[in-house]
């Protein structure tokens, strides 16, 4: 009798198998040319549980003829990684080339991300990582440099019933058994995530022996996951209602869309990096304090973390939402890297330079420098401090 759980027996094991991110998979696409040119690159999987990182880690080693080497960075440290690359030296030494793929990556701290950097970059080891994470935060710089960033999707409602229902034949089981409405209860009930759907659909198969009702599945899953209703809500619209919640100073609104992450397991320093964000986008020079607060805020959550950190977001929030708003430093920001990208070539003017020597000097270079004759606040320099093409422009002007 197959012990394996229904999620593992249903993983697909070639691209073709394979429901869900056609920006990927698609004809042409990314992981497609990988697979059909037999050339593996390291490579950075972020999305969502459930969406198909592993899986398509696991097609790309088996599609290319590599070994593949799994490790989850939950329970591996800093010696399992050694004993890899030593496989992988002895494997390269053989004319063999080797996949390393890290299960959630963001939980290696920087010391052992370090550790297999030297093996990327000599190309001992092709790494793929995955990550529920932005790896922008969590994946230290010179691995995502030498790393392309692929973006998973959440799972659609409709991928997952096709799941759902690839996995009732394979299990031979009829309509009457599981019929259509508990099919698509159970994919609405799943979040996105391909392995909660699975997992119910098994428990809630071994809980009766008769059809698999709607009360049968309720009862298997216990609750619906937080963070996605039947339309198919996910993770991003959430954080967008959230954000904008608090631009439209709504703070019950806020704390709504904030609860509903954080209860469906968001990890509390993405919200708390929003917030800094927040602090000097949308409430910039209205109250400068707010970034104070915020930083504070993504300190405490830091260092105290789940579930007393909690009080720490909310209140942030809370003060965020009631702050007045103003984009003046997000606007003034997009019209100076514009400016920027524009003339980019633009020659600083002389009394601003710097004049280290004496033949500077005599050409001029910081002759008036404006620190020499700044007096009252709100002083102008004759002579202004942008290049003369740029003499008139008030990026706060708008």
């Amino acid at each position: 009798m197959e012990q394996r759980p229904l999620a593992e027996r249903m993983r697909p094991e070639t691209l073709a198998d394979v429901v869900g991110q056609p920006h990927l998979i698609g004809a042409g696409k990314i992981i497609r040319q990988i697979i059909e040119q037999k050339q593996p690159t390291s490579l950075i999987l972020w999305g969502p549980p459930g969406s198909g990182k592993t899986t398509l880690a696991r097609i790309i080693a088996q599609e290319t003829e590599v070994e593949f080497i799994e490790l989850s960075a939950v329970t591996s440290g800093k010696a399992d990684v050694v004993k890899v690359i030593e496989r992988a030296q002895q494997n390269n030494r053989l004319g063999m080339r080797t996949i390393l793929f890290v299960d959630e990556i963001h939980r290696f701290n920087k010391a052992q991300q370090d550790a297999f950097l030297p093996s990327v970059e000599d190309g001992t080891i092709i790494l793929i990582g995955a990550t529920t994470e932005n790896p922008s935060f969590e994946v230290i710089t010179p691995l995502l440099s030498r790393s392309r960033v692929l973006v998973l999707e959440p799972l659609t409602r409709e991928d997952i019933i096709a799941i759902l229902q690839k996995a009732a034949k394979e299990e031979k089981l009829s309509a009457k058994r599981l019929p259509k409405a508990s099919i698509d209860l159970l994919a609405e009930i799943s979040g996105g995530d391909a392995r909660v759907a699975l997992g119910n659909l098994e428990l809630a198969l071994q809980l009766t022996t008769g059809p698999v009702t709607e009360e049968v599945i309720k009862t298997a899953a216990q609750k619906r996951v937080p963070g996605y209703d039947k339309n198919g809500e996910n993770h991003y619209n959430i954080i967008s209602a959230f954000i904008k919640s608090m631009r439209g100073s709504d703070a019950t609104a806020a704390l709504y869309y904030m609860a509903r992450m954080l209860q469906a397991g968001e990890d509390p320093k993405f919200v708390a990096r929003r917030m800094v964000i927040f602090a000097s986008e949308d409430i910039g020079l209205a109250a400068p304090a707010a970034l104070t607060l915020a930083v504070s805020t993504f300190q405490a959550v830091e260092r105290i973390g789940m579930p007393e950190c909690q009080y720490n977001l909310f209140h942030c929030a809370s003060v965020l939402a009631k702050t007045p708003k103003s984009r003046q430093v997000a606007d003034a920001m997009s019209a100076a890297l514009a400016a920027a990208r524009d003339y980019p070539d633009l020659a600083v003017p002389l009394h601003l330079r710097n004049a280290p020597t004496k033949l500077m000097k005599d050409l001029g270079y910081g002759k008036g420098n404006p620190n020499d004759v700044v007096g009252a606040a709100g002083f102008k320099h004759p002579r202004g401090f942008l290049p003369a093409e740029l003499a008139d422009t008030d990026f706060f002007a708008q």
